[in-house]
């Protein structure tokens, strides 16, 4: 049957209206329209026509992320990434999917995985203080630049230099540095910093407490509201008291407010919608 016999054959039933045949109109229609559209004769086995179809199919399914196995493509996909960024002029808190904790500072960012429980890598740019929960059976990793700081400790900071120079300083516990292509390892003991710029590494000492040496309980209060963003309210008749501490520069806040209060029987309350520390 040619292509212009089979277009007026379609067009007849298609002006057909349904209600004005019965049943067996209807059959008797269908019947007549299957035998002068297909004919007895077989058709040649084409298997390339069946194997153009089977493509097909298998482009679709990929396509809608099933495979035959039934199994979705995120099972073996590379997770999303969550990048966090601080645009502020004020350190960032980050608390990570581990417990871990990061204060970020302005302009800088971190990148970690959906998976960081399990797969604790993180990548840095700027500068961030780390405190990481210990699992020894899921190790802690910041990549800088060519650098890999590898955590057997817990805090430290991490900082990138505008001329792409990295430097980590350890301030408690132990880490180690590796630099890509290079099969040396370095491991840093509190109160060393590690250096890397113009493919050169080197490691020296620094300074991690501050000390107050008899001084005024206020060079206190104004150590805490530079450093940590609470204005120190003192009774007046402490103001002028002397006080001889040494400090740790990445000191939890409420350990030193515990100290000052119990050098001198005071009470402290934190207000944080205030930003504002009040001893009495």
């Amino acid at each position: 049957m040619d292509k212009e016999k089979l277009d007026n054959e379609f067009e007849k039933l298609w002006n057909e209206t349904p209600a004005s045949h019965s049943v067996s109109e209807k059959e008797a229609s269908w019947e007549q329209f299957h035998s002068k559209t297909f004919t007895a004769k077989k058709r040649k086995f084409k298997p390339w026509r069946y194997y153009a179809a089977a493509s097909v199919l298998l482009f679709v399914l990929i396509g809608t992320g099933i495979y035959f196995t039934g199994k979705p493509v995120t099972e073996t996909a590379v997770m999303a990434e969550n990048i966090i960024e601080n645009t502020s002029a004020k350190i960032k808190l980050v608390v990570l999917p581990d417990s871990s904790k990061v204060e970020l500072s302005p302009n800088s960012k971190i990148i970690y995985g959906q998976n960081f429980a399990l797969n604790r890598k993180i990548e840095i740019v700027g500068e961030a203080y780390f405190k990481v929960k210990k699992d020894k059976q899921h190790p802690f990793q910041v990549f800088c630049n060519a650098t890999t700081t590898t955590v057997l400790g817990t805090s430290f900071i991490v900082k990138e230099s505008e001329k792409e120079a990295v430097t980590v300083e350890l301030y408690e516990g132990s880490v180690q540095m590796n630099v890509k292509g290079q099969e040396k390892k370095w491991i840093l003991k509190p109160g060393e910093k590690f250096t890397y710029g113009n493919e050169s590494a080197s490691v020296t000492e620094f300074s991690r407490f501050i000390d107050f040496d008899n001084e005024k309980l206020s060079a206190v209060s104004e150590y805490i509201e530079e450093n940590y963003g609470y204005k120190v309210i003192l009774p007046k008749d402490h103001l002028n008291q002397k006080i001889t501490i040494r400090i740790n520069k990445k000191e939890d806040l409420k350990t030193i407010l515990q100290l000052i209060s119990e050098m001198y029987n005071l009470n402290f309350e934190l207000n944080e919608d205030l930003k504002q520390i009040t001893f009495q």
